[in-house]
């Protein structure tokens, strides 16, 4: 499972789109009382008491958890604040920035159009980018330093993004044994990198070149890393990356179609999720959580506001792998399509096959040189995928996959159980395993 903490560097490189116009909410998830698919009422009262007793204590400025089962929600609660300081409550549709929770849809829309035939999962990215074919390794001659870079880069009045320039180390390159698949990127094995979970020369080059932060959109991101090395050979090491936003371009390259409008026309509207995209329209904008980050001393205060000045701008950069906003009960009609086998309400978004591809390992033995991705996990096409849980400690069910946010979103699905579960809190990085102690405390209600 993904740790949230790690990730908070997806942050201030974000550049967002905008939410779709309401298309009709579609038919909503039922409700149903937690003993009628097998949850224990009382137990489920330990959430809302771990949620109450962390907002009392000021960890949390508020939260919404919801768990669903059987198709039906049994759980569903917001506590505390959404913006404390104007005493804004939180709500079940609040709505969330999600941050990397973009990725497993990001990885669906991409797989729509491999059930169109448009590509082979072994197909080399560079047979539709060419930018991005015939690339070098980059091997580094001297040690470097392993501490990831965690500062924000910070930002001047219009908001640009203000980066010194950084010394690249004594290097040399080698060429890549093979191209990066779409599979590699599906995986996160395609040898790119985020440029912020380290300090190699691959990632000071990410950080030079301002990619994500300074691209006006897709098709410019992917000029700009055919001009960088590979951080390793493509299929040899997991390493968490801007692969998910490769994948966003190779989105509009096979449909024709702008990304943001692929999602709205083949994912959100045909679900029904109706406050999911990459901006805040005005007319949501008080449904929209404040942005909190712990203090050294203790407690919380609020976050850079440059942090979110993006999702109230209508852009030309539609990140699919931390650009994107949605609310638990949206979030939720994305996990029951998967959970049904890539339906929901009689809208197929996937085959019930391409969902069991997705959802199984891809990596096998690769390394893991992130620690994004938590022992016991394997990686599917978009998803961490648990594997063994005497390795990760959780509880849960092999075959149960999930993946979450930097400010501490989360979601998991459960085949074998029937089970979802949505986490959402707006905490950048969370000081805590929130969205982990969630789901204990979910799963230790079942009492069927």
């Amino acid at each position: 499972m993904k740790r949230p903490s790690i990730l908070s560097l997806l942050l201030a490189l974000i550049v967002v789109a905008p939410i779709p116009a309401r298309a009709g909410t579609g038919k909503e998830i039922p409700r149903a009382k937690p003993d009628t698919v097998g949850l224990s009422e009382e137990r489920l009262d330990r959430v809302t008491a771990t949620l109450e007793d962390d907002i009392a204590a000021g960890r949390l400025p508020g939260g919404v958890a919801l768990v669903a089962r059987e198709g039906k929600i049994a759980y569903f609660e917001s506590r505390g604040m959404a913006d404390a300081e104007n005493k804004v409550p939180m709500r079940e549709d609040t709505i969330f920035r999600i941050y990397s929770m973009s990725k497993p849809i990001t990885g669906v829309a991409l797989m729509t159009l491999y059930e169109e035939g448009k590509f082979f999962l072994t197909d080399p990215v560079s047979k539709h980018i060419p930018e991005l074919g015939g690339l070098q390794v980059l091997v580094e001659d001297e040690a470097v330093d392993p501490r990831p870079t965690f500062a924000l880069p910070s930002a001047d009045a219009s908001g640009k993004v203000v980066k010194p320039e950084e010394a690249i180390g004594k290097h040399h390159t080698e060429p890549a044994t093979r191209d990066m698949t779409i599979q590699d990127l599906l995986r996160h094995t395609a040898g790119l990198t985020y440029g912020f979970f380290g300090n190699s020369s691959v990632d000071k080059m990410y950080r030079n070149a301002g990619l994500i932060a300074d691209d006006k959109d897709l098709a410019e991101m992917c000029a700009k890393l055919g001009k960088i090395p590979l951080m390793f050979q493509p299929g040899s090491t997991w390493h968490y990356s801007v692969a998910v936003d490769v994948q966003g371009r190779l989105v509009e390259v096979l449909s024709g179609m702008p990304f943001d409008q692929y999602l709205k026309t083949h994912i959100f509207d045909p679900l029904g999720m109706v406050d999911t995209g990459f901006y805040v329209p005005k007319e949501k904008m008080d449904r929209f959580a404040q942005m909190y980050s712990p203090k050294r001393e203790g407690g919380l205060s609020v976050a850079d506001p440059n942090l979110s000045r993006n999702y109230v701008n209508a852009p030309t950069f539609f990140s699919g792998g931390g650009g994107m906003v949605s609310t638990a009960t949206d979030y939720l009609r994305f996990c029951q399509m998967m959970l049904n086998g890539g339906e929901l309400d009689g809208a197929r978004i996937l085959s019930r096959k391409t969902v069991e591809l997705m959802t199984i390992d891809h990596t096998g033995d690769v390394p893991n040189r992130t620690g994004v991705l938590a022992g016991g996990y394997g990686f599917g096409l978009g998803f961490a995928v648990a594997e063994d849980h005497s390795r990760s400690g959780l509880n849960g069910t092999l075959g149960e996959f999930n993946w979450g946010g930097a400010a501490g979103t989360g979601f998991w699905i459960d085949p074998k159980e029937k089970l979802i579960g949505v986490y959402m809190i707006q905490i950048l990085p969370p000081p805590f395993r929130y969205n982990e102690m969630f789901k204990h405390l979910a799963y230790q209600s079942i009492a069927d």
